[in-house]
């Protein structure tokens, strides 16, 4: 029987001034407040997450950041580190995107950072996922075991309740095209087979993500190794991402 809670995230992206997040925020504590047993978290960019925090203080909802920088501080322009996340009030994460992947981000980057946001004391939601070329060379599962061994290479075994794996296929990232629930649970079981060399897989959450909205979100997460979802564009209103929240239930 799968004990694990749901995770549902919705990542913003390039979305929301921090007046329009503390805005939304209200409309999603309205629509979700009363809603146990799925954890449920916003993602906003770095300008919006302390007004984000400050609207949800003492909601179960958290806020977390999109990206974070391996280094503690230095001359990295534009860059965020663990400790600036947190001094926000967020409490996580998400790491190695693929649209950040897809910038210049390394698997040894990305490793990096998973630990920044570790260290930092953060919740940490680590992407991964295939391009199109990769499935139809039928790639995928090799693809995401290299993704995942390196990811999660530098955390401890004690620490994963603290971290959460998304698998987001690329070819569906944005497009409207989205896995097939039996393509989500394939690629989905497969992340969780290769974390539990190292973890209690079991125990491990693995999320999907990929053109997730209300028509199919229900479907997706009812595969029993989808423990959630992470959401893009179908979490910038705050009555579209409450219902696919609710179908996590």
């Amino acid at each position: 029987m799968n004990t694990r809670t749901p995770l549902v995230a919705g990542n913003w992206k390039m979305h929301k001034t921090a007046a329009e997040a503390a805005e939304y925020c209200a409309a999603l504590r309205a629509e979700v407040g009363d809603v146990n047993g799925v954890q449920i978290a916003i993602c906003p960019p770095f300008t919006a997450l302390e007004s984000s925090a400050g609207a949800l203080a003492g909601s179960t909802i958290q806020v977390m950041a999109q990206a974070v920088h391996e280094a503690a501080s230095g001359a990295h322009t534009g860059e965020i580190s663990g400790a600036m996340i947190a001094a926000t009030g967020a409490t996580g994460t998400l790491v190695g995107h693929s649209e950040r992947r897809a910038a210049g981000e390394t698997d040894a980057q990305v490793a990096a950072r998973v630990r920044a946001g570790l260290d930092a004391g953060l919740f940490v939601i680590m992407c991964c996922g295939e391009s199109l070329e990769q499935r139809d060379a039928g790639e995928t599962l090799t693809w995401l075991e290299g993704q995942v061994e390196a990811g999660l290479a530098l955390v401890s075994p004690e620490e994963q309740e603290r971290i959460a794996v998304a698998y987001e296929p690329i070819w569906a990232i944005g497009t409207g095209r989205t896995a097939s629930p039996e393509q989500a649970q394939e690629a989905c079981a497969h992340v969780r087979a290769v974390a539990g060399r190292r973890f209690d897989g079991a125990a491990l959450r693995v999320l999907y993500g990929g053109s997730v909205n209300e028509a199919n979100a229900a479907e997706l997460m009812a595969q029993p190794d989808v423990d959630g979802g992470l959401v893009g564009g179908a979490s910038l209103k705050a009555d579209a991402f409450a219902q696919i929240v609710r179908a996590a239930l």
